[in-house]
């Protein structure tokens, strides 16, 4: 019988901002995968929904408070996570947010804010989690990224920023830590529907225009990411490290199809 690459018993990942959102999905498709969860948010008791709910599916997770905005936070979750299964396989650096304005209209604490989550957070997190992975010589570390880290979008600027730093954050751990049996890569949806903009697609408008810039037309759908994330956790993509994987419908080969004319 062939071995199943994408199989997961036995593992243990963490995904961080699973309380609600695309963190939500991440996990539950490791869980039906086969790992067990370890669940953030700055409130642990904010999983406790979903922990239910997974168990319900006989998917084990318990939950650990993460503010992977505060040093402190995130020395004291290594220490819980590493020791509420024993050991940790897969890192999601799922926490994000956005604060959607124009430039012009950008104050400092919006910047800091953006990027000491998204981008600083990812860092430390990751090198927490990375202590054990490399005594362990094995890990599997997945950064959310977004399209925005390779196209420039109006009223994105310090989001794109952040997660365009996510993208190279992730090339330059992958090479620090491949030599220690760890892979890094960055999974990087296009436009997806979530909390952070849902008010975007009750614009009618707003979505004509931006379906007419996706080969596939329409906007993706949470579980369209569910086999990627599993890919990149498993066995499957052992031989890969320091890539940003676009799951976008093609968005990022298509932005400008509606800019030409068809003959």
């Amino acid at each position: 019988m062939p071995h199943n690459f994408f199989d997961l018993t036995g593992q243990v990942a963490i995904v961080t901002g699973a309380s609600r959102g695309l963190g939500q999905y991440f996990a539950r498709a490791l869980g039906r995968a086969g790992a067990k969860l370890i669940l953030t948010a700055r409130k642990a008791e904010a999983c406790e929904p979903f922990i239910e709910e997974l168990a319900a599916l006989q998917i084990e997770a318990k939950a650990l408070p993460l503010d992977v905005r505060d040093r402190d936070s995130i020395t004291a979750f290594a220490t819980a996570a590493e020791a509420a299964f024993g050991k940790v396989d897969i890192l999601v650096n799922n926490a994000g947010l956005n604060i959607r304005k124009p430039a012009l209209d950008v104050t400092w604490d919006d910047w800091n804010t953006i990027l000491d989550t998204n981008l600083r957070g990812t860092f430390f997190v990751s090198q927490a989690i990375a202590r054990g992975m490399i005594a362990r010589r094995y890990g599997r570390i997945i950064n959310i990224s977004s399209v925005t880290s390779v196209f420039g979008y109006a009223g994105l600027a310090p989001y794109g920023a952040s997660r365009g730093g996510v993208r190279q954050l992730t090339m330059s751990l992958a090479d620090d830590w491949g030599p220690h049996g760890i892979t890094v890569n960055a999974l990087a949806p296009g436009w997806f529907k979530t909390e952070q903009n849902r008010a975007m697609y009750e614009d009618e408008g707003w979505v004509e225009y931006l379906v007419e810039r996706i080969p596939a037309k329409r906007p993706g759908a949470p579980n369209d990411l569910d086999g990627a994330i599993v890919f990149l956790a498993s066995e499957a993509s052992r031989y890969m490290t320091g890539q940003n994987l676009l799951i976008d419908g093609g968005i990022s080969v298509g932005a400008t199809r509606a800019l030409i004319k068809k003959p």
